[in-house]
């Protein structure tokens, strides 16, 4: 069995999927590479094989239908064969020696009778033409370098989420949990997070700035216009978060309103680009995702609808819209998204 399988969801990516592959390959032996060639119609399939040819121990490649990237991390989770497992994007990459501390750790692991289920490390906004790179840790709310639960956790702040960047989960446990993602849909990287956190048991945090998560292309799915084009797949995603994730099934409380707001940050989000769209169409979907909160959960849409973001993003009118985007884009710039 490998330490690490590390699934690289490849589509058309043959401009800067070679960065990525080479950040992985100081792992050695100990890592697997799964390359999953998503119907790519450029040279990805072929940098794909080359690689594979030339690391036959430590790199595969999948190929398969385009399924979009929900998919491609479905095919590498079936593939995995390392007892942890990475998702890291084709424009991403890592940070080298954060890179050796996370497999030393994840070798400890191993010995145990019990290995940890989730592993915690920070990540870097690598986004282009910024002077600051926004770092996000979790100093403040995880212990550090030690095996913990979920009561042991503080509380986040406002734009401080765990996302699949950040993660690096037991391979067993996505088995277990029975982790499906939705075909030809962008934005599922929310479900990835969420979907399998209320089988965590065992959580550590390695304090180390180890994924690099790149922001710049002018057709990448974060870039805001891209996402308004693709506003209905975000708002599958959302009601999807809102069927799966069962807070009254929770018993752990930090973990429950954790999820709460990870659950509310991606509904302000929805609400907040169809708002900036600015059309009628998309605005009568803002009154219809609504619509469905309520009548799914009344007491989720209580919540949501009259916390502070809710009722900001909720003003009437013309004017209650102005303000809304003005609130966004202040979020935009302490956040650091999109």
């Amino acid at each position: 069995m490998k330490l690490l399988s590390v699934v690289i969801p490849c589509y058309n990516s043959q401009d800067y999927m070679k960065s990525c592959i080479e950040s992985l390959l100081p792992g050695g032996d100990s890592v697997e590479i799964l390359i999953v060639n998503d119907g790519s119609s450029d040279k990805t399939a072929d940098i794909a094989n080359d690689y594979a040819d030339k690391y036959p121990a430590i790199i595969k490649t999948i190929h398969q239908d385009n399924g979009g990237h929900g998919e491609a991390i479905n095919a590498g989770i079936r593939h995995a064969s390392g007892l942890y497992i990475k998702v890291v994007d084709s424009d991403d990459w890592v940070d080298v020696r954060a890179y050796i501390k996370v497999l030393t750790v994840l070798e400890r692991f191993a010995m145990d009778k019990e290995p940890v289920d989730l592993l915690v490390s920070n990540f870097v906004y690598e986004k282009e033409g910024a002077k600051y790179k926004k770092i996000m840790k979790y100093e403040n709310v995880l212990p550090e370098n030690k095996w913990f639960t979920w009561d042991e956790i503080g509380r986040f702040r406002k734009g401080q989420y765990l996302m699949m960047h950040s993660l690096i989960y037991r391979t067993a446990l996505l088995r277990e949990c029975e982790l499906e993602l939705p075909k030809h849909t962008f934005y599922v990287d929310n479900l990835y997070v969420t979907t399998p956190l209320p089988y965590v048991k065992s959580i550590y945090y390695l304090n180390v700035d180890f994924y690099r998560y790149f922001i710049g292309r002018s057709d990448q799915s974060v870039n805001e216009r891209i996402m308004i084009n693709r506003i209905d797949q975000q708002l599958k995603v959302n009601k999807l978060m809102i069927e799966q994730i069962n807070l009254k099934s929770i018993r752990n409380s930090k973990l429950r309103q954790y999820l709460f707001n990870h659950l509310e940050i991606v509904t302000m989000i929805s609400t907040i680009l169809l708002i900036r769209s600015n059309s009628k169409e998309n605005l009568q979907k803002k009154q219809a995702l609504w619509r469905f909160i309520k009548e799914y959960d009344l007491e989720l849409y209580h919540h949501l609808r009259y916390g502070m973001m809710g009722q900001l993003l909720s003003l009437p009118g013309r004017i209650g819209r102005i303000i809304s985007v003005g609130v966004y884009k202040i979020t935009q710039k302490v956040v650091g998204f999109n």
